[in-house]
């Protein structure tokens, strides 16, 4: 297994580092490694995302939004 080390964390940024793994009664590894991994899920996601095609719904998206929204107050009076 690899290893990893970051050099000159900020000390505000390495104490809420510290007090979050102590909160979650994990290591500050657990927390940095939990952070990485959900980083690179989202940068991932991300990217098979712009790969989709595009669909054109014939009217903005807000406006569909707004409708059902619309829809729903009606539905709940």
């Amino acid at each position: 297994m690899a290893n990893l080390q970051v050099k000159k964390i900020p000390d505000e940024l390495h104490e809420r580092l510290r007090r979050h793994a102590r909160e979650h009664n994990c290591t500050m590894s657990a927390v940095v490694l939990s952070a990485i991994e959900r980083e690179l899920s989202r940068a991932e996601w991300r990217e098979r995302l712009v790969q989709r095609p595009r669909t054109d719904l014939g009217i903005p998206a807000a406006d569909l939004l707004q409708a059902e929204r619309t829809q729903r107050e009606r539905e709940n009076e």
